[in-house]
C-alpha cells in the first residue's frame, strides 16, 4: 500500500478525472488515498477518499500565490509516499517536493502554453510572450519530475522529450456509469450539451442554430458558465427560446438528461487547445448510447465517423449544426442506430477500466523505481 496525495488548487473535489477517476480507482486497490482541494467545503472523507480542504480564496493571484502555498503546506503535513498534482500553478509546489525527496508526478490536462494564447483576459503583448516563458519553465519543472500523465496522446507527445517517464491516461467513461442505453421511446424532440459553457466551447453557435432549427428540437444546456460576454449575448438571441438552462448538474442529472436527448453536442470552436483534445463529453454522449454531433477536427472525424456514431460540422456554421440537430431528431432510427455503435465503441475500446489499469502499473513502476534508488 502507498500513501499517495493528490493535489489540486482550482478543480472541484468531485472532479471527474481527479477524483472520480484516479483517486477512487487507487483507493479501491488497496491505496491510502488523500485529495488536497481549495473548495472551501471543508474535510471529509468520500469513497474512500479523504478529502483535505485549504480554503477559498477569492480572485486569480489569490489562488495563484496564497492558496499554492497553503495546498503545499498541507501537502508536507500529509507526509505521503507519493504525490501527483493537477495544475500548471502547482508546478512550484511539485519542485519543492521534489527538492524535500518526495517521488512527484504532474497530470497535465491541457496543453498550457497553447491555451494561454486564447485567454480573454490577457493583453496582446502578454498572449505573446506568456506561452514562451511559460513553456521554458514547464520544461525545467517536467525533466525533474518522477513522471508526467498526460490527458491526451498530443499531449503525452509534447512531454515525452522532456521526461521519458511520460504515459497518457485517457479520460473515457466508466462502463456502466450512465447505464444501460435506455429504451428510445423515452427520448424527446432535445439534443443536450453538457460541461462548461462559454465561446470558446460554440455556445454563441449553439445558440445560433436554435433559431434556425426546423424540427422544433430544444437545445439543454448543463453546465456552468465560464463566459460573461457570450452568455449575454446568447441569452439576447432569439435561438435562446429553444434553449432550456439547467445550470450545474450532478451525475445523476446528467444520466437522466442523456436519457432523455437524442444526440450530445460537443462542437468547440478550433483553438489551438482543442483541436488535439479528447473532450469527456464526447465519451459520456456514446457510452449512454446517444449520437454526438461535434466539431470535424481531424482526430474527432477519426473516432465518430470511423464508427459511424454521429455526425461531424464546422462548429463556426450555425446552420451546419442545426442541419445536423434536424436529421437526427427526424431520423429517430438512424439517430439508435448511430447511439447503439457509438456505445459499443465504448465498450469496446474507449472505456476507463483500460485506463485504470495503465494508472495503477504507472504507480507501480514509480514505486519499485523509488525502492531501486532507495537501495543504492
Amino acid at each position: 500500500m502507498c500513501k499517495i496525495v493528490h493535489l489540486t488548487s482550482a478543480h472541484p473535489r468531485n472532479d471527474i478525472r481527479i477524483f472520480i477517476k484516479q483517486c477512487r480507482t487507487l483507493a479501491r486497490h488497496g491505496h491510502d488515498v488523500t485529495l488536497v482541494v481549495a473548495d472551501g467545503k471543508g474535510d471529509a472523507r468520500l469513497d474512500g477518499v479523504a478529502i483535505a480542504d485549504v480554503g477559498l480564496l477569492p480572485g486569480r493571484l489569490n489562488r495563484v500565490f496564497k492558496t499554492t502555498q497553503r495546498v503545499f503546506d498541507r501537502a508536507i503535513a500529509l507526509a505521503g509516499d507519493l504525490y501527483q498534482f493537477h495544475d500548471p500553478e502547482l508546478l512550484p509546489v511539485g519542485l519543492r517536493l521534489k527538492r524535500l525527496g518526495k517521488t512527484v508526478i504532474f497530470d497535465s490536462h491541457e496543453d498550457t502554453a497553447r491555451q494561454l494564447v486564447a485567454k480573454p483576459y490577457l493583453d496582446p503583448l502578454s498572449r505573446r510572450m506568456l506561452p514562451a516563458l511559460f513553456g521554458a519553465y514547464e520544461r525545467y519543472a517536467c525533466r525533474r519530475f518522477d513522471g508526467i500523465i498526460a490527458a491526451t496522446p498530443s499531449i503525452r507527445d509534447l512531454f515525452l522529450n522532456i521526461n521519458p517517464a511520460t504515459i497518457n491516461i485517457n479520460n473515457f467513461p466508466i462502463v456502466g456509469e450512465f447505464g444501460g442505453a435506455p429504451p428510445w421511446s423515452m427520448k424527446r424532440d432535445q439534443v443536450c450539451y453538457v460541461g462548461a459553457i462559454s465561446g470558446a466551447r460554440g455556445l454563441r453557435q449553439m445558440v445560433q442554430a436554435g433559431n434556425l432549427l426546423r424540427s422544433g428540437a430544444q437545445l439543454h444546456l448543463a453546465g456552468r458558465f465560464y463566459d460573461p460576454l457570450a452568455e449575454a449575448e446568447a441569452r439576447a438571441h432569439p435561438g435562446w427560446r429553444r434553449v432550456t438552462d439547467l445550470g450545474l448538474l450532478e451525475r445523476a442529472g446528467v444520466r437522466e438528461l442523456l436519457s432523455r436527448s437524442v444526440a450530445g453536442i460537443v462542437t468547440l470552436l478550433p483553438l489551438p487547445n482543442h483541436i488535439d483534445s479528447l473532450p469527456t463529453k464526447m465519451f459520456e454522449y456514446m457510452s449512454s448510447g446517444i449520437p454526438v454531433i461535434a466539431s470535424d477536427f481531424p482526430l474527432w472525424r477519426e473516432i465518430i465517423e470511423g464508427h459511424r456514431c454521429g455526425i461531424c460540422v464546422d462548429p463556426r456554421d450555425p446552420g451546419a449544426i442545426a442541419a445536423a440537430i434536424d436529421y437526427l431528431v427526424e431520423h429517430r432510427d438512424i439517430a439508435q442506430a448511430m447511439g447503439e455503435r457509438g456505445r459499443k465503441a465504448i465498450l469496446d475500446n474507449y472505456n476507463w477500466d483500460v485506463e485504470a489499469r495503465r494508472l495503477l502499473d504507472f504507480y507501480e513502476a514509480r514505486s519499485h523505481a523509488k525502492q531501486a534508488l532507495a537501495t543504492v
